[in-house]
């Protein structure tokens, strides 16, 4: 296992100062190391991060912008990798986990929406160009990988490393780091509740389980914990947890909603939603003739699936972006009493229009958190039947 902190300096000393991307948990050791020192860039999305880097790297002389990233976000980068970096010749150095990887039996060790990105994610930079390496767990032996790297970066040429499991070891975020420039852009929360006393997603999802089964709707909750903690308070033929495609929840609902009667409701996250902000206005404007569609957002600015790094989730106004995109109704609870009000509003009512319904929520997530144990698939099936039922009532 890498000494992490070691490891951060020593790229740091070769001119690799530079960090951007979006939190996964294999690589928060090397993120939690940047940000404690002031040198990552939290970015909404992983092609994001990539243009950025490519900025830096662009900007600088033998210095080099860094993106590290999940793999699956490689379906999020590969548009800059390949019509910039690629195009422009302009080098960035990456660190891409390997979610999925296989056993010695060529089994998935992962979860299940990693299943095909562990088999193709080296083949992926192979068909990209992009000259790649599995990192080594062994600080000297890794430290000669980043030299070789460099010299093709110095070619103009790409280098991205490939990062298995627990191949850094823990580095905790300081509890003291403040995101720079807090002070000047932090917006005024039009609640009178206060962080100390957020209720909790678990508290949330419970009102929305209850509500939901009871009208009979549909509830499609967003990747990572949010649907697993919706599955622990009760798994319903109704309910759909998203594995993966993160920030597509509310897409998805909305295809559902343009082809049933019933009441959909998304629950989002505000990391998953900053990555797919444009979604918004798809939304509000293929829903203005609807009465079904429901899109709420628990809102705990934070990265909390990966270890509760930071976002911009405080820098933005949700609910007056949803205004701006069109959505028709737009609430923001100011505690979970409102929150089941607007939510029962919504379950009610025939005015046609688009929903959000915006509610803020405490960090963290219920201890020792299971995950669904029925497979995606099935929940796929069990709510394609659900809602198919509906005809025999129309």
């Amino acid at each position: 296992m890498i000494n992490t902190q070691e490891f951060g300096d020593f790229l740091q000393s070769v001119g690799l100062k530079d960090f951007i991307g979006v939190p996964c948990s294999y690589l928060a050791p090397l993120i939690n190391y940047a940000i404690n020192n002031n040198v990552f860039i939290m970015s909404n999305n992983e092609g994001d991060a990539v243009a950025i880097a490519s900025g830096i790297s662009m900007a600088l002389s033998k210095s080099y912008g860094v993106v590290l990233m999940q793999n699956s976000g490689l379906s999020n980068a590969l548009s800059p990798l390949t019509s910039l970096n690629y195009t422009f010749d302009i080098p960035i150095l990456g660190f891409v986990s390997l979610r999925g990887e296989r056993d010695c039996e060529g089994k998935n060790t992962d979860e299940p929406q990693h299943e095909l990105l562990g088999i193709i994610t080296d083949k992926i930079l192979n068909v990209c160009a992009i000259h790649y390496a599995f990192l080594e767990d062994n600080i000297q032996t890794a430290k000669e990988q980043i030299r070789t790297a460099l010299q093709i970066l110095e070619q103009n040429k790409s280098f991205f490393f490939i990062i298995k499991n627990k191949t850094f070891d823990t580095v905790k975020l300081n509890s003291h780091y403040v995101l720079p420039y807090a002070k000047t852009l932090a917006q005024k929360h039009k609640t009178n509740t206060t962080k100390d006393n957020y209720p909790t997603r678990m508290q949330a999802l419970e009102v929305l389980h209850t509500l939901a089964l009871n009208a009979s709707a549909l509830l499609l909750a967003t990747t990572g914990k949010c649907g697993r903690e919706l599955y622990e308070i009760r798994d319903t033929s109704n309910q759909f947890y998203m594995v993966g495609s993160m920030g597509c929840v509310s897409s998805l609902s909305l295809g559902i909603a343009l082809k049933t009667h019933r009441k959909v409701i998304a629950i989002d996250g505000d990391s998953a939603l900053l990555m797919r902000l444009g979604a918004l206005s798809t939304n509000a404007y293929y829903a203005q003739k609807r009465d079904n569609f429901c899109h709420i957002l628990l809102d705990n600015e934070s990265h909390d699936s990966t270890g509760g790094q930071f976002n911009l989730s405080p820098f933005v106004d949700f609910a007056y972006i949803a205004k701006g995109c069109g959505y028709a109704n737009v609430y923001e609870a100011e505690n979970l009493k409102t929150f089941k009000t607007y939510v029962q509003d919504f379950l009610h009512t025939q005015d046609v229009g688009a929903w959000f319904i915006v509610l803020k929520v405490a960090k963290g997530s219920k201890q020792n958190l299971g995950r669904p144990k029925i497979t995606p698939k099935d929940v796929a099936k069990r709510l394609k039947h659900f809602i198919a039922f509906e005809k025999s009532d129309h």
